[in-house]
């Protein structure tokens, strides 16, 4: 079936082998030395244990060539899985001091997106990610991606990750208001490691037109409502929810009564490399799921 992915983390994507090819080629010891030690030690207890695994593929992109080899290898991987749309999510700050700026990372990036495109006719953009718990590079960056270098070289929003367990600096508003206004939608994620006041929170003050992840909807009857109403989408990442401890298992998954509800629901892999999964994976575990809780609607 042909299939499009709006929520994909590039440093998610990057495969136990190809880190460490990156790895090598840039000096980098690594805490592992074999996929299958890596693969080990990905069993996250926290959220915290999971951006480290995140951040440590960001240190091996060294140089242009690292972001174009990354992208030309998710893009086959997307291609095999008969996707021919997939929205990128990357992470700016962390490359903000490399010798050859990010002007320079997303031309790397757009290398490997036109080798994507002209070898296996899948189309990529990029969303470029705010860190909630680092606000400080939050306006530089958002400056950046609503210039005209990025918005030409294929930047369509503005995202903004990390943990959600405090409470949302009061600067991400104005920052998403000023996109906004810029022509840059914001589509933040909310409602996964925090409730349904994470998600209201994304809507009402930081104006998010989609919402990542958005899965603890469920837990008020007025959020349901209000999302199905406006169809805001929520990309909900199954497995990803399951390792990260957010739900014990696919039957006791909400996606189905987030559709029952009369949401907008898209499916995505998150961060496939990191979790071993896919999107047709993710397909299959939507599909497959026992319905534990129903509504009545």
């Amino acid at each position: 079936m042909p299939k499009a992915e709006l929520h994909l983390h590039l440093e998610g994507s990057v495969a136990p082998e190809t880190l460490l090819i990156l790895a090598k080629r840039n000096g980098i010891t690594l805490p592992f030395a074999s996929v299958k030690e890596l693969r080990e030690k990905n069993r996250y207890l926290n959220f915290r244990d999971f951006a480290e695994a995140i951040i440590t593929v960001a240190r091996c992109l060294r140089r242009p060539e690292g972001f174009t080899f990354v992208v030309e290898r998710l893009g086959k991987q997307l291609a095999a899985q008969k996707i021919r749309y997939a929205e990128v999510i990357w992470v700016p700050q962390f490359y903000l001091h490399r010798e050859f700026g990010l002007d320079g990372v997303l031309a790397a990036l757009n290398e490997g997106r036109r080798r994507v495109r002209r070898d296996w006719g899948v189309e990529m953009r990029w969303i470029c990610d705010l860190v909630r718990s680092v606000p400080g590079p939050a306006e530089t960056v958002r400056r950046w991606a609503c210039g005209d270098t990025a918005r030409v070289g294929g930047v369509v929003a503005l995202g903004l990750g990390g943990p959600e367990s405090e409470e949302l600096p009061a600067m991400f508003e104005a920052v998403c208001r000023r996109a906004r206004s810029a022509g840059l939608p914001v589509v933040p994620h909310a409602g996964e490691g925090a409730g349904p006041k994470s998600v209201w929170t994304a809507l009402k003050q930081l104006g998010a037109s989609r919402i990542g992840h958005g899965v603890r909807s469920v837990e008020d009857e007025a959020l349901l409502h209000y999302l199905a109403a406006e169809r805001i989408p929520l990309e909900v990442c199954l497995t990803s929810n399951l390792h990260l401890g957010i739900y014990p298992s696919y039957a006791a998954h909400p996606v189905k009564r987030l559709v029952a509800a009369g949401c907008a629901v898209t499916i995505n892999s998150d961060d496939p490399a990191l979790f071993g999964t896919s999107l047709s994976d993710e397909y299959f575990h939507a599909c497959k799921a026992p319905v534990l809780c129903t509504t009545s609607r």
